[in-house]
């Protein structure tokens, strides 16, 4: 510090209360083909429901499933899981054509400027469900109300219960009558007095014929359809409205925005996002009576003006709104007709008219479930830096997905352990690939297929081997399913977690029970779980009226090791990166006795805690000159050795029972 010239206090103040931070242990993490959600993106979900949300349902097919419920069965157990959905050759569903839009960060680099041929509109994800939406834009006052020119009347007196209704010219462009169009009949221009008996009745358009100028009409909102109430006159007025007219409260205008700030007329807009198949709602707006309730989402009263502002400040030019608030779509590019929507006009100037709703169909949109192994490494690879993405338990989903085989899977799981060691903070879970125990009757055969598959896998503390698939219940098909046990597994040690502690073992009826299994695709006895155990392969037993258990807790590694065992592995995985965080701040101190006094205070009580945790059976930590020597500090290095003696977890256990005779004292029985 600072030498005072002339007397005086001066105040220094040094913190010596750091403490080893606590750190993540239960955070899963998956790559795969999902039905929707972002592309290579790391996404956060909490929940199956944020599942479902965010990626979709599971399909039917393995390849479509099998990764999904990997994932719904981690949250069984977990509720923090990072999701990283493969690209492949996906597309968004667009007004066009398909288009791939990975993320909102890739949209923003891209595509919200306009750029390219797009059309107005894209699905917010790639996936066949974007095939589904349909995005209505009602631009004028005029595309969401009118009665139709005095040359558009009736032709002919209809009965009451007409379907059929002929309209002079109705194929006229400044007279359109579309699809979706509700309309209604009035003796007068204006649309002011109805046909008798038709006061408040109204019907939607379900077809124009432009060639005969008649239009197929039905009752509106009614499930039954029908035809018309009253008998409609020759030469009647017909008043068409937008078909999702009545979901806002009035027609769009210009916005006070604009006219506060002159900025132009005629700058308002609604837009109306909606299921046009009935995949998405189970509602089809083609449907009788289920126009609006095929309605995903709507936005009232945005602006074409690119300044525009809403009451509170936000923006509220129509690209912007969507891409803040929808769930379902992006905007592309403005309407082709419009002119100079997007532009900063002055007052007196309006915005190019568009005077008949713009109805867009989605398409394009595709799915892949074929992921090359190559595919999915770039996925899982969003996962190797682990100072961006903590994550601890790495869950091999589908197990092998280019085909079927043990070549794949070898392909598969050798990728996901490279990932662990390459991280050295978690741990791959791998299940063997499906041919190994589904469809295979033969009890042997299954082990000797799972061991094979086993071998195969590189030696790692940093993998989890488990022993098939499970037989659960698909709730989205209503069918019964073969499903991969890895995230189960995986789950259990989060579940663990929150019970227990790291450092104890997740399997055994305790805490290895796992949930939501009918049966097992391989159910190993005694003499076959000793050659599984043998294989490094964690067995997975269904015991009657025990449940389905995890009854094994052993890493991938070959060598006799304490890291031969999951709680071991996971107990150093929690030490070295908390002690490493923490010795970030030792970073540009000087390297003296002062310091490495400190930061044996910081890290001794840490490793004290865990011992009182039983995750520990002893420890020493060693920084002093002893390891820090004239050559190290030369070389701007400091120097710690933590040794630890791991507790282990009991996997064997002995009961020796022994018969004596009468009046015998157990002391002088041998071994008592």
């Amino acid at each position: 510090m600072a030498f005072l010239v002339s007397p005086g206090v001066q105040v220094k103040e040094t913190d010596l209360t750091n403490v080893v931070p606590a750190v993540a242990t239960s955070i899963g993490a998956i790559a795969g083909a999902f039905a929707k959600g972002p592309v290579s993106s790391v996404t956060t979900i909490s929940s199956e429901e944020d599942l479902v949300k965010i990626f979709g349902k599971p399909g039917t097919t393995s390849a479509s499933y099998e990764n999904w419920f990997c994932a719904a069965n981690f949250l069984q157990y977990g509720n923090s899981l990072r999701v990283v959905r493969a690209e492949s050759a996906v597309l968004n569903a667009g007004a066009n054509s398909g288009i791939l839009i990975r993320d909102d960060d890739h949209y923003e680099q891209s595509f919200r400027g306009g750029e390219g041929s797009h059309g107005e509109w894209a699905a917010r994800t790639a996936g066949t469900w974007g095939n589904s939406l349909g995005v209505d834009i009602c631009a004028t006052a005029t595309a969401y109300e009118q009665v139709i020119s005095s040359s558009s009347l009736t032709v002919g007196e209809d009965a009451a219960g007409s379907t059929e209704i002929a309209v002079d010219d109705i194929d006229l462009a400044d007279n359109v009558i579309a699809v979706g169009d509700i309309v209604s009949f009035f003796t007068n221009s204006a649309g002011t007095t109805a046909v008798a008996g038709e006061a408040g009745k109204e019907y939607e358009v379900t077809a124009v014929n432009t060639s005969t100028n008649v239009m197929t009409i039905r009752k509106l909102d009614d499930p039954n359809g029908g035809g018309t109430h009253n008998i409609i006159p020759d030469n009647s007025f017909v008043k068409r409205k937008w078909r999702f007219y009545d979901l806002f409260d009035s027609a769009p205008g210009t916005s006070p925005w604009s006219t506060q700030n002159s900025k132009g007329t005629a700058d308002e807009l609604h837009v109306v996002v909606y299921d046009k198949t009935g995949a998405i709602t189970g509602f089809d707006v083609d449907v009788a009576g289920q126009r609006t309730s095929a309605v995903i989402e709507r936005f009232a009263a945005m602006s074409k003006h690119p300044n525009a502002k809403t009451p509170q400040g936000n923006s509220n030019f129509y690209p912007d709104v969507i891409f803040a608030n929808s769930e379902q779509i992006y905007w592309c590019d403005h309407p082709s007709a419009a002119s100079n929507w997007g532009t900063d006009i002055s007052s007196g100037t309006a915005f190019t008219a568009i005077d008949a709703p713009i109805v867009d169909a989605l398409t394009g949109g595709t799915d892949d479930y074929a992921l090359t192994n190559g595919e999915l490494s770039i996925a899982y690879n969003k996962f190797d830096d682990s100072e961006i993405n903590d994550v601890n338990l790495i869950i091999g989903g589908s197990s092998s997905i280019a085909a079927d085989t043990q070549a794949n899977y070898d392909t598969h799981g050798t990728m996901l352990i490279t990932l662990a060691e390459a991280r050295l903070d978690a741990i791959a879970f791998i299940s063997p690939h499906r041919a190994a125990t589904v469809g295979v009757a033969a009890s042997n055969t299954q082990k000797t297929n799972v061991v094979n598959a086993a071998a195969t896998l590189p030696s790692s503390s940093y993998a989890v081997l488990d022993s098939g698939y499970k037989y659960m219940y698909d709730k989205y098909a209503d069918v019964y399913r073969y499903v991969p046990l890895n995230g189960d597994i995986a789950g259990l040690c989060a579940r663990n977690d929150a019970v227990a502690e790291v450092f104890f073992s997740p399997a055994g009826f305790n805490r290895g029970v796992l949930r939501g299994a009918i049966k097992l695709s391989f159910n190993p006895n005694q003499a076959e779980r000793d050659d599984l155990y043998q294989a490094r392969v964690n067995p997975v037993v269904n015991f009657p009226g025990q449940g389905v258990t995890l009854f094994g807790d052993k890493t991938a590694l070959t060598t006799p090791s304490a890291f031969d065992r999951i709680n071991v592995r996971r107990l150093f995985i929690v030490l070295e990166k908390a002690i490493s965080t923490a010795s970030k701040f030792q970073l540009f101190e000087v390297n003296d006795a002062f310091t490495r006094a400190r930061f044996k205070n910081l890290v001794e009580p840490f490793l004290r805690d865990i011992q009182g945790r039983r995750g520990i059976e002893d420890f020493q930590v060693v920084c002093d000159a002893t390891n820090n020597t004239g050559e190290v500090v030369n070389r701007n290095e400091f120097v710690a050795d933590v040794f630890v003696k791991p507790n282990r977890s009991i996997n064997f256990i002995s009961l020796n029972f022994i018969a004596t005779r009468s009046g015998v004292a157990f002391s002088e029985v041998g071994g008592a």
